[in-house]
């Protein structure tokens, strides 16, 4: 199975590709899409769909694992993320791919092993999983091989995605996500 891991971005857009069947993974290739600095956002989304478009002709991947759009202060940062992600998402399905999509703390998790690791620190896990001689460059590169290895780590052996939202519900929660009305109507049961 062929999974390739988009990072979205607006100044470059990170794209790896891993070949993956069990327990082994193989990188096939990865990069950034360097959009022209001076360009308009419309310019930049073309150049990213064109590139894209390309990358996943070339690749023939089994699927499209995304990153997520996540929390910034931000407004205008996340709302040119959220064209690039259009974009992203639209290559991939006139490639006739499905996509999924992961959040970066699940993505850092599933990889380092914290949510909240530093770009280096994925940067090395991606050489030590992929058996790399050097470290992904750029980040970008790096952060979309981790999606792509995120994506398979929630893959089962029959290559469905598992679902653990079963398990979610039944693990306990942290006490600052417990509402005292919530609270009062358990204790009087």
């Amino acid at each position: 199975m062929r999974i390739f891991g988009i990072d979205p971005g607006s100044n470059r857009t990170g794209y790896g590709c891993i070949e993956y069947s069990g327990s082994q993974q193989r990188l096939v290739t990865c990069g950034a899409i360097a959009a022209p600095r001076r360009a308009s956002l419309p310019e930049k989304l073309r150049v990213i769909h064109g590139e894209l478009a390309s990358l996943l002709a070339t690749c023939q991947p089994t699927c499209v694992a995304v990153e997520s759009l996540f929390h910034a202060r931000n407004v205008q940062s996340v709302l040119k993320l959220a064209h690039v992600r259009g974009v992203v998402v639209l290559a991939a399905t006139q490639a006739d791919l499905p996509v999924v999509e992961y959040a970066p703390t699940e993505i850092k998790r599933a990889v380092v092993g914290y949510g909240r690791a530093e770009k280096h620190q994925v940067q090395q896990m991606i050489k030590l999983l992929l058996g790399l001689d050097e470290m992904p460059t750029p980040h970008d590169a790096a952060d979309a091989l981790a999606v792509a290895l995120c994506h398979a780590h929630n893959l089962t052996p029959t290559g469905s995605v598992v679902d653990d939202s079963a398990a979610r519900l039944s693990q306990p929660r942290s006490w600052r996500r417990v509402k005292p009305e919530k609270l009062a109507t358990r204790r009087q049961s």
